[in-house]
């Protein structure tokens, strides 16, 4: 293992699986769906996290995928909310950023966010982009571009954290830099650096520039 340190003016979260541990509710839901129209759990759970619902409809099953139908799974796994816990670190790593350096960008609703936040015993960001505040949603980058935007910073200035594939693009693709979570899947592709989860990422002073955000990462592997 070995450490680095990044410099950033803001760092912006993904939150399932980055901040909150969701994935017995979140593949529970998936499953449930997937049995209703005979569809392959395997090939579900693989693209189940990271994506916007209808989005994720509409690579399983096009003919399934529509508003309506999306919005009957979300309301089901609201329906289910109550077994979500933080990730390992989260809790300490949000209270070590200043409230105004930081910010949430999710593919789940925005008050669904706000609810599974503080369930959880998280702070609510300031900025907080769920899916219904984008047109695109990961891995298209408009939620990270919206997120840095809010927060009067370039998203080349941005560290992201993310735990998906989808959500790594994402952030690519807005310009910042990506460090992965191996708390959903063994690896994350797409990312500049790897973390086993936030236990791993520290925030550290940075005298000599007060707005500066200086993040200590102990890397699995780059």
């Amino acid at each position: 293992m070995t450490e680095t340190i990044l410099e950033c003016d803001a760092v912006l979260f993904d939150m399932d699986g980055t901040l909150v541990d969701s994935r017995q509710i979140v593949e529970a839901t998936w499953l449930l769906w997937a049995a209703e129209h005979n569809l392959s759990a395997e090939a579900v759970l693989a693209v189940a996290h990271g994506r916007r619902t209808l989005e994720t409809m509409q690579l399983l099953a096009p003919d399934l995928a529509t508003p309506e139908e999306a919005a009957r799974l979300d309301a089901r796994e609201a329906e289910m909310e109550g077994h979500e816990t933080p990730i390992a670190g989260a809790a300490a790593l949000l209270a070590a950023l200043p409230p105004e350096r930081w910010a949430v960008v999710t593919s789940a609703g925005h008050q669904l966010a706000r609810t599974r936040l503080a369930a959880v015993g998280l702070p609510v960001p300031r900025v907080l982009v769920g899916a219904d505040d984008v047109d695109l949603g990961k891995p298209a980058p408009d939620g990270y571009l919206q997120a840095a935007r809010a927060l009067g910073v370039s998203p080349a200035r941005c560290v992201v954290l993310e735990d998906t594939p989808s959500g790594a693009q994402a952030g690519r693709a807005a310009g910042a830099t990506v460090v992965g979570l191996c708390t959903t899947f063994p690896t994350v592709d797409g990312c500049d650096f790897l973390v086993p989860d936030l236990r791993a990422v520290r925030a550290v002073a940075a005298a000599h520039h007060p707005t500066l955000v200086r993040l200590m990462l102990t890397l699995t592997r780059g």
